[in-house]
């Protein structure tokens, strides 16, 4: 049984931790990535690197016509997982609470049904990439344990979160344990693993659009 002590720490000391070590270890990141750089290109340019880059954002945020039917089963599921998180994430009103309290901003919540149906399409979406990744001899061939383990980790503050607001399975303080510390867990992980892309996706696309770009070359 889950303690108001346990309780207590989790959602102050252990958040301050999680919250520590996701910043410093997504500045550091990012500073590494950005440390790298690349060799100045003596060619002369061909095109826009700034609109290359921007281009390739858009268009890679896009479905693309060109994909397979199994393509299209990865990307409309993965946009279903990440429109339900973001969704559960900042619109529960619980969440704009706490957002509210820590840096002053808030807006309108929507109805719990809405936020209800958002959590289960995108536990939905998660299990069904998880069983498309298992199935998929390709993918399974690709994949590795970190592919999983992020798998877990984003899929345990979704369920936990469901969890809790429908009081499902364990008591109320041993629910709202769970889905704060794996929240925290989230936050320590994601730095140091693929969850990681949550901040360099887009600079990678607009890396490939802007190379791209100088060279006259529209992706």
């Amino acid at each position: 049984m889950v303690t108001q002590e346990i309780l207590l720490w989790v959602r102050g000391t252990g958040l301050q931790i999680a919250v520590a070590v996701f910043v410093i270890g997504m500045v550091f990141r990012m500073l590494h990535i950005r440390m790298l750089g690349r060799k100045k290109s003596l060619a002369q340019a061909r095109g826009s690197e700034w609109s290359g880059g921007l281009r390739t954002i858009w268009k890679r945020s896009l479905v693309s016509t060109r994909l397979s039917a199994r393509g299209y089963f990865t990307v409309i599921a993965g946009f279903i997982f990440h429109i339900g998180f973001f969704v559960t994430l900042l619109f529960l009103s619980q969440h704009i609470d706490l957002i509210r309290a820590v840096l002053g901003l808030h807006w309108p919540a929507m109805p719990r049904g809405v936020i209800d149906m958002a959590a289960v399409l995108s536990i939905a979406a998660m299990v069904a990439l998880l069983v498309h990744r298992f199935v998929d001899p390709v993918k399974r061939l690709l994949s590795d344990f970190q592919d999983y383990l992020t798998w877990l980790l984003s899929f345990l503050p979704l369920l936990s979160g469901f969890m809790l607001l429908r009081e499902i399975g364990f008591e109320y303080i041993t629910l709202l344990t769970l889905h704060i510390a794996s929240v925290e867990l989230l936050l320590i992980v994601a730095p140091f693993t693929k969850l990681a892309h949550m901040f360099t996706t887009f600079m990678a696309r607009w890396y490939n659009g802007a190379v791209n770009g100088f060279k006259g070359i529209n992706i």
